[in-house]
């Protein structure tokens, strides 16, 4: 490389400046050790010779990186989009940069690439973590850490109300006149996952309704629509999907078969991702602060990073909405079964000598 093309070095820094180069290592690095004359003179011809310091060898002598990461389980999902959206501004706000990794809904590549990033961060956000708890805890003592969408002792973890999201989602559909509710449910190492259906089968013992479960199921408009293959219109009026990408492609391998969203099945999901207003029909769904679930976490952290004592006896906890849109409606007495083309006539206009209570399916 010509000498003219070279980028600056500290030396060069430091024989322009007329001092040594440990003085200069220590005006960016503990300018406090530096006569504040000779700190400025050196800031002065950085600047001229366009002297840029590397943060990360900075960061060696005092372990501050300015870096946090957050850790998604698959990039491609827009769940995570107003999460990294409200980590960004909070972190950005405090002067840190956030290091992005998708694990790719894989806990090995979870742990590989917190491997291999630890040492150039200052803490980690677990954002739907696949890993179990015994690892994240293994990191927490290498590095601060707060969870996401997932509740962990020990360990600062921020959700989103599920147990209200699907109360509100449960009492939409019994109110609609559904009577028996399919979950299709989304990975099964996923807490959120089995929180929905605990909740799910609680309430379904306080109201009149009967809920099954489906799956597991991978979490996408692919899955759903693969399971939609296999799910009976006839045998429930209505779906709670793991998320609204399934919810998504659930409705399109409905309408596939010929089944009709919502006169024959409702379908509602979880997150209110924007996909879910841009659908046909519109998307009914248990909406989260997505964004403050992003920025809650950032604060949190950094406030550990500051000293604060962490909260870790229970998680913190984000408020659920209904967002009700087309793909739910009055359950209908007469629904068509897509494999023989018949109409059947639902439960509650059975004879009394010949129906099956919904209970029992």
């Amino acid at each position: 490389m010509d000498e003219r093309e070279r980028p600056p070095t500290i030396y060069d820094v430091a024989r322009a400046a007329g001092v040594a180069a440990s003085t200069v290592s220590r005006a960016f690095s503990r300018p406090g050790r530096v006569n504040g004359e000779t700190a400025q003179r050196i800031r002065e011809v950085a600047a001229e010779l366009g002297y840029r310091t590397n943060p990360l060898a900075r960061a060696l002598p005092t372990g501050r990186t300015g870096m946090i990461a957050l850790v998604i389980s698959d990039v491609t999902n827009p769940f995570y989009s107003e999460i990294i959206r409200g980590a960004q501004t909070a972190a950005a706000e405090a002067g840190f940069l956030v290091l992005l990794v998708d694990a790719q809904e894989s806990d090995r590549l979870e742990r590989e690439a917190l491997d291999r990033a630890l040492p150039t961060l200052e803490g980690v956000i677990l954002a739907s973590s696949r890993t179990s708890d015994s690892a994240i805890r293994m990191v927490a003592k290498q590095r601060p850490v707060v969870v996401l969408n997932r509740a962990v002792s020990d360990v600062p973890s921020i959700v989103a109300d599920t147990a209200h999201g699907v109360q509100l989602a449960l009492d939409h559909l019994v109110g609609l006149g559904h009577r028996s509710v399919t979950y299709l449910a989304g990975p099964a190492a996923s807490w959120v996952d089995g929180m929905r259906w605990r909740s799910l089968l609680d309430l379904s013992a306080q109201l009149p309704v009967a809920v099954h479960r489906v799956g597991p199921c991978p979490p996408t408009v692919a899955g759903g629509a693969k399971a939609a293959q296999a799910l009976d219109p006839v045998a429930t009026s209505a779906v709670i999907a793991y998320n609204d990408q399934t919810a998504i492609g659930l409705i399109r391998g409905l309408q596939a078969r010929g089944v009709r969203v919502p006169q024959d099945l409702s379908v509602v999901g979880f997150d209110n991702i924007f996909a879910a207003d841009l659908v046909t029909p519109g998307l009914t769904t248990v909406a989260a602060p997505l964004r403050a679930l992003g920025e809650n976490a950032v604060r949190t952290l950094l406030a550990v990073l500051g000293g604060a004592q962490p909260r870790t006896a229970e998680p913190a906890v984000l408020p659920t909405r209904l967002v009700v849109r087309g793909s739910t409606a009055q359950r209908s007495r007469k629904r068509t079964s897509p494999a023989s083309g018949t109409t059947r006539v639902s439960g509650s206009a059975r004879s009394a000598a010949t129906s099956t209570s919904e209970g029992s399916r």
